[in-house]
């Protein structure tokens, strides 16, 4: 079965690169939100990200990054906490036929929130 094709012949390349990086980021929000961390777990869990995500077809790479100074500022007296949205610096590049979308997650400082959004789209 030819899935594009089937299923995703009523939007462009570009709306589907776009989309499969907004549906990949909101899993992996949603998914990793609220696990325990420390200072020594930090490795293992950007690369659990990085690892699960790029096994989605469509994902081509993720790049994901825990702001430590924002993790030291949040452990507590028993040396751990939660993973909290403002802690995620990750992007992700998809690829649809010949389109490369970035979707990146980060703290804006002047926003005081973890911002979703488009930062780049590429036609090669």
């Amino acid at each position: 079965m030819d899935v594009n094709k089937k299923y995703f012949s009523n939007i462009s390349s570009r709306e589907r690169a776009i989309f499969e990086g907004g549906i990949t980021m909101g899993a992996l929000f949603h998914q990793f939100v609220g696990i325990p961390l420390n200072k020594e777990s930090v490795p293992s869990i950007e690369n659990s990200i990085k690892e699960t995500f790029e096994l989605q077809p469509a994902i081509e790479e993720v790049d994901a990054k825990i702001n430590i100074d924002r993790l030291n500022t949040a452990l507590s007296d028993f040396d751990y906490t939660s993973l909290s949205g403002d802690m995620l610096d990750v992007k992700i590049k998809t690829k649809v036929d010949n389109v490369i979308a970035t979707i990146k997650i980060e703290f804006i400082e002047e926003l005081n929130y973890p911002l979703m959004y488009v930062e780049n789209i590429e036609e090669l």
